[in-house]
């Protein structure tokens, strides 16, 4: 399920997509919560249902929740909403300004 611009996903609103790719898609999106952009990262109902799969996602935001560097997305959570699990990434300065050349690009 590929999600649109203003869908929902737990307390996160998605403000538009930024990739894909085996793992799943990637948004920017606000957190509604405590009022933050934030990258979404989203396995998919199918994938989520492959538990390598799953598993593959919480060592990842595992190792990332261990790690801190200013060029590392800082891990916010790792929820599932809907049968979709998903991890949220803090966006920083490098991030930010990649999202905003796919945006430039794209016009």
């Amino acid at each position: 399920m590929s999600l649109s611009v203003g869908d929902r996903l737990g307390p996160y609103e998605i403000l538009a997509p930024i990739g894909a790719g085996g793992m799943g898609e990637v948004y920017r999106a606000k957190d509604t919560r405590l009022v933050r952009d934030v990258a979404i990262k989203v396995l998919p109902v199918a994938l989520a249902n492959d538990r390598e799969r799953l598993a593959r996602l919480e060592r990842e935001a595992r190792l990332l929740a261990s790690l801190e560097h200013p060029n590392i997305g800082g891990i916010y959570g790792l929820e599932e909403s809907n049968g979709e699990v998903s991890v949220a990434v803090r966006i920083g300065s490098w991030f930010a300004n990649q999202t905003d050349r796919v945006r430039l690009s794209d016009a």
